[in-house]
């Protein structure tokens, strides 16, 4: 009940902002779109096929729930609101699940609007979307939980900086824009070391049916995920006990 109640509070806070809400889903929609107009007038590319481009900015989406994540908690971290609420029985863990949660139902919203958006642009309708929308989930719990990590590090004005370089490496490290086959060599080792391309895999695979690939690269992205907010909350813990 302790953590509801904050969890309440933060999915206010979110709402306080509704324009920053709609350009989390407007923009990564309008690449989407756009892709799916050029597709009908240039020669076909594999890459930007609704069928991979789709999954692709679905996982790219999950970006800007770093960024929601990450200003909310260091807002009230460089604010008397934290300080004050220290005196309160949430835990660290508490904490950290309660801004994490009104940030998934958002994530499930933009994966909705996605792939809605490619049926009407030709994308076949299966029951493979759902399947994705499940293996979408862990990635839109591991970018909420770099924000909270994000957001324990650095101040809210230091976050957007931070944001800037990190959307722009998660981009081209997952393989969305630019193949990582075409490029291969250390680019891709470090890409598939790393969860971002794992995470665009396995929406890729659970859209094409192609089960059996994708839970190597789901647990990659789950692994990820469990690490980041262990993490988060350890950070949190000590700064709670400073």
């Amino acid at each position: 009940m302790r953590m509801n109640a904050f969890a309440s509070r933060n999915h206010k806070e979110l709402w306080r902002d509704p324009l920053s809400l709609v350009f989390c889903i407007g923009f990564p929609l309008f690449l989407l779109v756009l892709v799916a107009i050029l597709n009908k007038r240039l020669p076909p590319v594999e890459n930007f096929q609704l069928v991979n481009f789709a999954p692709g900015t679905a996982v790219f989406s999950f970006s800007f729930l770093t960024l929601f994540s990450g200003m909310l908690i260091a807002k009230d971290r460089t604010s008397s609101f934290l300080i004050r609420l220290f005196a309160s029985p949430l835990t660290s863990s508490d904490y950290i699940w309660g801004y994490s949660l009104p940030l998934l139902p958002i994530a499930l919203a933009q994966s909705l609007v996605f792939f809605i958006t490619a049926f009407l642009f030709g994308l076949p309708v299966s029951a493979n979307v759902l399947l994705t929308l499940v293996v979408l989930f862990p990635a839109a719990v591991l970018f909420i939980g770099l924000g909270l990590l994000f957001g324990s590090i650095f101040t809210d004005k230091q976050v957007g900086g931070i944001f800037s370089i990190f959307v722009w490496l998660a981009t081209m490290l997952s393989g969305m824009w630019l193949p990582l086959d075409m490029v291969g060599g250390a680019f891709k080792t470090i890409a598939y070391l790393l969860p971002f391309a794992r995470a665009v895999e396995a929406a890729k695979a659970a859209l094409a049916g192609n089960y059996a690939e994708i839970l190597p690269h789901l647990a990659w992205v789950t692994g990820y995920a469990i690490v980041v907010f262990v993490a988060a909350v350890w950070l949190f813990k000590r700064q709670m006990k400073g």
